[in-house]
């Protein structure tokens, strides 16, 4: 077979001597050449352990009769910046990810690819990234982390930090809190961003099947992992490549799947930005659509009762598939080289199912419950929700539309008049409402926080804050063009677009103004002014005198990676990918 890697050693008399100084034995020189890229690194307990997958697979690759080179870009960790202007570098290092993949499989080229990572960015990043190169490859998620004493997980930690700072726990709770939420390495054990890429990677065919959230310290993720590398031998060879897998059937695949496990907002930015790669398009009114009258299954956190760890033991994405299975396109093709529907049939046969229920017998056991399968995965006809579990919002305040979670959100908040408190950052947002100078029917607006602003941070503290104040929580909404955490639960609305530095309505709201809400008819409009109802025309007019006053803030970011996302970024609702012109089509 004509392969890539020998081409390239025909045309550069400095590959072989290169490779065997770096190890190689000559021997390896011939054979099927894989990539491993992974976002290893001692960055947080996502990434801390994926060198033990790295080499799992690069032994599967050598079993399979390839060869294996290690590449390494390691991913921030959202927890760890949060709160601080640190975060404002997540989404922009998505992009990084995907282009030092680039980098590494075009610089010198090889047969397949593995992809390994778990965490908000380094996930979608791989998926990026690896439907930019379209090389043969298999996608490894690198689990969840296990629960700590009280079933504790990472993203109660701003409920803990918020009641503390209302006085309403000591410092030694707290301190208990923070000590114990991170047990073990693998993503925060919440379906947040990561969880959620992690699952809908394998709803794309881009993993596995069964791969996707495993508890990282589970024996069996190591397996998948060797098995991973063997496959990505076995797809090189055939030439089977991910624009040969991800496609618009396959993409709607996943956001059905997205709709039954309440999944993070975030996927709302990221996979438009990986089917942009392969020049499919998707936006928001996409998620919108197949979301409606979708069931939501998933009783797991933020929006449900139990700790991510137990997503396997419950079936994991089979079982969400399973449940599903009647909606769902089933001869789209997947990284087995099967069909979607082929592999669920094999899976009820390969002892995949029993395998799950001896791991839920051992945590039944370690934490002292009786669950069963359906405590973790409704059945389809009894479902947690009948509206899937995103909504995006459009109106005047979001003419491209913004986008909240209302599995997350209290039914109180689906319908309501607020008045418009408008903040030009977070900082002055959390000191507000922390501080009791925000009052029930208030909308807070926090603006200036979109891609063009300041990067897009999450919001998590501020919707934390608010969610754990049992008046706040039921009685205000927060609006930004920034985004939240996959954690975040309350009446909280993000990606308000177009974002207030591109002068966006968002950034011409002023203190008063009166806002409406209705989730169900998928409207946020300004409907007064200053606390008095206006007509939609009087409205737009009084808008269009205040855009002719507006200027935009200076740039917050003058130099460096955050300059250029801040000029090339598209629009959240279209993946906040970076755009290579101005003039470039959405």
């Amino acid at each position: 077979m004509d392969r890539i890697s020998q081409r390239m050693r025909a045309l550069a008399p400095e590959w072989d001597p290169l490779r065997l100084g770096t190890g190689w034995k000559k021997e390896d020189l011939g054979k099927v050449q894989i990539l491993i890229e992974s976002t290893f690194g001692d960055s947080h307990p996502g990434s801390g352990h994926l060198d033990r997958l790295a080499e799992a697979a690069r032994q599967g690759i050598a079993e399979a009769g390839g060869h294996g080179a290690r590449y390494f870009c390691t991913d921030m960790c959202d927890g760890e910046s949060q709160g601080t202007d640190g975060i404002n570098f997540s989404l922009a290092s998505r992009e990084m990810i995907a282009n030092m993949i680039e980098i590494h499989e075009s610089a010198t080229p090889f047969d397949g690819a593995v992809y390994i990572a778990s965490c908000d960015k380094g996930m979608p990043g791989n998926l990026m990234g690896m439907c930019r190169v379209n090389i043969p490859g298999v996608m490894v998620p690198g689990g969840v982390m296990n629960a700590g004493p009280e079933l504790l997980t990472l993203e109660q930690l701003g409920m803990y930090s918020a009641q503390y700072e209302r006085g309403e726990i000591d410092e030694a709770r707290l301190c208990w809190a923070k000590e114990n939420a991170c047990p073990s390495c693998g993503a925060c054990s919440f379906i947040g961003t990561a969880s959620s890429m992690q699952i809908l990677a394998e709803a794309l065919g881009l993993a596995l099947p069964g791969s996707a959230l495993l508890p990282a310290t589970s024996p069996d993720l190591l397996d998948y992992a060797r098995a991973a590398g063997r496959q990505a031998v076995e797809l090189a060879n055939a030439g089977l490549r991910p624009s040969d897998i991800v496609t618009k059937a396959s993409i709607e695949n996943a956001i059905l799947v997205h709709a039954a496990i309440s999944g993070s907002t975030n996927c709302l930015l990221h996979l438009p930005a990986i089917a942009h790669e392969l020049g499919l398009r998707i936006d928001g009114d996409t998620f919108d659509c197949l979301h409606r009258g979708a069931h939501y299954l998933l009783n797991l956190r933020p929006a449900g009762k139990w700790p991510a760890e137990f997503f396997y033991y419950a079936g994991g994405v089979p079982a969400i598939l399973e449940e599903l299975r009647p909606y769902l396109h089933l001869n789209v093709m997947t990284v087995t080289g099967k069909t979607l529907g082929e592999n669920l049939d094999e899976l009820k046969t390969n002892g995949f199912y029993e395998r799950c229920r001896k791991w839920l017998d051992e945590a039944n056991r370690k934490y002292g419950l009786h669950l069963t399968k359906e405590d973790m995965i409704r059945p389809y006809d009894d479902p947690i929700g009948t509206d899937g579990s995103i909504a995006v919002l459009k109106g005047n305040l979001a003419p491209l539309g913004a986008v909240i979670k209302h599995t997350a959100c209290p039914k109180e908040m689906f319908s309501a008049g607020l008045r418009a408190r408008p903040f030009d950052s977070e900082e002055e947002a959390i000191d507000a409402i922390l501080h009791h100078r925000v009052q029930p029917g208030d909308a807070v607006f926090i603006r200036y926080e979109g891609p063009q602003g300041s990067g897009m941070p999450e919001m998590f503290y501020t919707s934390e804050a608010i969610s754990s104040d049992k008046e706040l929580g039921r009685t205000i909404a927060l609006i930004t063009d920034g985004r939240f955490s996959g954690a975040s639960t309350g009446p909280v609305i993000g990606h308000c677009s177009p974002e207030a530095q591109a002068g966006g309505p968002i950034a011409l709201v002023e203190e008063g103004d009166l806002i409406h809400l209705d989730v169900k008819a998928r409207v946020l409009a300004i409907v007064g002014i200053r606390g008095e109802r206006k007509p939609p025309e009087e409205i737009a007019q009084i808008l269009a005198e205040r855009k002719k006053q507006w200027r935009p803030k200076p740039r917050k970011y003058q130099k460096g990676v955050l300059r250029l996302f801040s000029e090339h970024a598209a629009s959240p609702m279209e993946g906040a990918y970076l755009k290579y012109g101005k003039d470039e089509e959405p």
